[in-house]
């Protein structure tokens, strides 16, 4: 029986909109393409989450990827505000499964600049009752022992918990330790799954 919901955050209680952020510049779209390239679509951009380099020592790696747009880098990334979109839908959520008895907790990757630049997104996060940020762990999806480490603090049974994320290979690392897992699409969806898992 399922106890407890663990969400992720990006593209599932929050947005992340790094094309929508970027456009906002008023870049075209070849060069939207381009500084993804360099930044988000880059390995690199999984340092912020890490939380073992400085903001500085990531940026260098971007501008390595495309010296040509150090500029640009530094001016789309000085603020992480728009980058993290807020959904409607994430507290009602939340409060939803916290009234029919489960717990919710949240398991994101996530870096210290976005949680302090993003929070008027984040608003959903009072309401949980707990989770992991990978920045402070030093440990991010798809590590084994990022789910090890909540299970563990939270004294949870695998099995007892179902998973919530829209990267798949984060889905397949939460099975690998015995968690139900859902590849998350959006709310009908991930609702339809977890009815089928009993939770309802």
């Amino acid at each position: 029986m399922i106890k407890t919901i663990i969400f992720d955050i990006g593209n599932v209680l929050a947005g992340f909109d790094w094309r929508g952020h970027y456009r906002s510049f008023g870049y075209d779209e070849a060069m939207v393409e381009r500084l993804a390239r360099a930044t988000v679509k880059s390995p690199a951009w999984q340092e912020y989450d890490r939380g073992v380099l400085s903001d500085e020592e990531i940026l260098d790696l971007f501008i390595q990827n495309d010296p040509a747009l150090e500029q640009d880098i530094r001016k789309v990334l000085a603020s992480f505000s728009t980058l993290i979109t807020r959904y409607d839908y994430a507290i009602d959520w939340i409060i939803k499964w916290k009234a029919k008895g489960y717990q919710v907790l949240v398991l994101s990757n996530y870096s210290d600049k976005g949680l302090k630049e993003s929070w008027h997104s984040l608003d959903f996060l009072p309401y949980v009752d707990g989770g992991i940020l990978s920045f402070r762990e030093k440990l991010i999806k798809p590590m084994p022992e990022i789910y090890r480490l909540l299970l563990s603090r939270y004294g949870l049974r695998p099995e007892e918990c179902v998973f919530l994320d829209d990267t798949p290979e984060n889905v397949d690392a939460a099975r690998r330790e015995g968690i139900w897992g859902i590849r998350f699409e959006n709310r009908e969806q991930a609702e339809t799954e977890l009815e089928k898992l009993g939770v309802c």
